[in-house]
């Protein structure tokens, strides 16, 4: 089941077995308190060596059963589920719920109350929706991978964060809540066509505004938050290891030379950019001449916006992290926690994934 308590308390959710960016969405509903059933296809869920191991994070907080959804009897006990469900999620191609017999319309004739969640690359309609994709396209035709790399050089993919799992499942739940939501004053659920094409294309908002006010003018890489500015970058220590700096205030921009032992009047100004290769062969200097964990100490005490590059495997030692709890362990096995937090209807600890159960035992529990 689900974590005890959060704000989701009672919302039941069925997720059709698919790949990273509805699993992630229906992860966050589960943390959030949500009754999760995924619905593998008989033998597992499959999907070759992408799918995420079993029992990992993105498989927590959910029971789970197996359907074989190509026969009669499995779409029967599917439609069964949904009558007592509030959510289903599928992240199918276009059409091929509605040829397997569990479309939109059979399932609202069964239960006007759902919110049908679909998850696509490309959207329910448009010339692109029945092709394949990944994270990397959806990001290319959505306009936000090309400003992400260094100048001279080719875009860089940052993993799948922004199409799978900001664009994609993150935004798949807020569409969820969003319909939940109206639903208490319609009585009606409703589709939700999350595309992460168009989630991708949503996250780009505020590079828009500044390409609208001509502040983003400059190449790929020479812009003032993509690596552009020496104040807003990142530095090799003298360990392999690298510093995040984000001074782009005044006030911040002053502490971090401070820190770095660097006199402002001996620098080009902070927002010159003819002068910034200087600052930049500077602080370069600087950050090489210790370990990266010496120039954390420096920066511990300052506001100056400067923080250690922590690897995913060592974030939850930083004091900050482990203070608040960020990071949690879930069948021995270290995991991002829930998030956001809530003071009135608090989130539990995510749990495992239960063992496959029977539909009755589900739908008993259900009632």
């Amino acid at each position: 089941m689900s974590a005890a308590g959060g704000p989701l308390a009672g919302v039941r959710v069925v997720e059709l077995a698919s790949l990273a960016p509805a699993p992630f969405g229906c992860m966050v509903l589960a943390d959030l308190g949500a009754d999760v059933v995924r619905v593998d296809r008989p033998g597992g869920p499959g999907a070759g060596r992408l799918a995420a191991p079993s029992g990992g994070p993105l498989q927590r907080g959910r029971r789970v059963t197996a359907l074989d959804l190509k026969s009669p009897a499995g779409v029967a006990d599917l439609l069964r589920l949904v009558e007592r469900a509030d959510v289903l999620v599928e992240a199918y191609r276009p059409g091929v719920a509605e040829r397997l017999g569990l479309g939109p319309d059979v399932c609202r004739d069964r239960n006007p109350r759902l919110v049908y969640a679909r998850m696509t690359g490309w959207g329910q309609d448009g010339p692109l929706a029945d092709r394949a994709g990944h994270d990397i396209d959806y990001i290319a035709l959505a306009g936000a991978l090309e400003p992400l790399g260094r100048a001279g050089e080719r875009p860089h993919a940052p993993l799948n964060l922004i199409g799978d799992f900001a664009g994609g499942g993150l935004l798949l739940a807020v569409g969820v809540l969003a319909a939940l939501l109206e639903r208490e004053r319609s009585g009606l659920g409703q589709v939700v066509d999350a595309a992460m094409v168009d989630g991708s294309a949503l996250l780009t908002s505020f590079l828009h505004g500044l390409l609208g006010t001509g502040l983003w003018t400059a190449p790929r890489g020479r812009n003032l938050l993509d690596g552009g500015a020496p104040f807003y970058d990142t530095y090799a220590t003298s360990d392999g290891g690298f510093m995040a700096v984000g001074a782009l205030e005044p006030a911040f921009y002053g502490e971090l030379l401070a820190g770095l032992g660097l006199a402002e009047e001996d620098l080009p100004p902070q927002y010159d950019p003819s002068g910034w290769d200087v600052l930049r062969r500077r602080f370069t200097e600087r950050f090489a001449e210790q370990t990266r964990d010496e120039w954390a100490a420096v920066f511990a005490g300052r506001d100056a916006c400067v923080a250690p590059v922590l690897a995913p495997g060592e974030a939850h030692r930083h004091p900050h992290n482990a203070a608040r709890r960020t990071f949690v362990e879930v069948d021995g096995e270290v995991q991002p926690a829930p998030a956001p937090r809530f003071d009135r209807t608090p989130t539990g600890p995510p749990v495992p994934e239960r063992d496959v159960s029977p539909v009755e035992e589900i739908l008993t529990a259900w009632r």
